[in-house]
């Protein structure tokens, strides 16, 4: 059996990662759905950049691959855990995202 090492995330996936929790937490704040609502919690707090990845996206990234840190995960396992988060998110807010990537921003400057 051949065991192919994957390579860890990438600086641009981490600069588009911070961007899209900064995005997810504008758009999260901007659809009036505070943390509460997402998470069932009990408390009425806005949410940052810092709040949707510790509360959203890591949680994804325990489940699916027993990992603490989004240092640790390689290219593919993070694209995998924002989307499935990204996708929990859609549904249980109807706040839709991509991940950011350069083309989708060069598209957004456009318009």
């Amino acid at each position: 059996m051949v065991v192919v090492e994957e390579k860890q995330r990438t600086a641009q996936q981490n600069k588009s990662l911070h961007l899209l929790m900064t995005q997810l937490a504008d758009e999260l704040n901007a659809s009036g759905k505070t943390m509460m609502q997402v998470l069932r919690q009990g408390a009425e707090i806005q949410w940052t950049d810092y709040a949707t990845k510790e509360y959203l996206l890591r949680p994804f990234i325990k489940a699916m691959y027993g990992k603490e840190s989004t240092k640790t995960l390689t290219t593919k396992e993070l694209s995998k855990a924002t989307e499935a988060m990204l996708d929990h998110v859609a549904q249980t807010t109807g706040v839709a995202l991509d991940f950011p990537s350069l083309e989708s921003l060069m598209e957004k400057e456009r318009k």
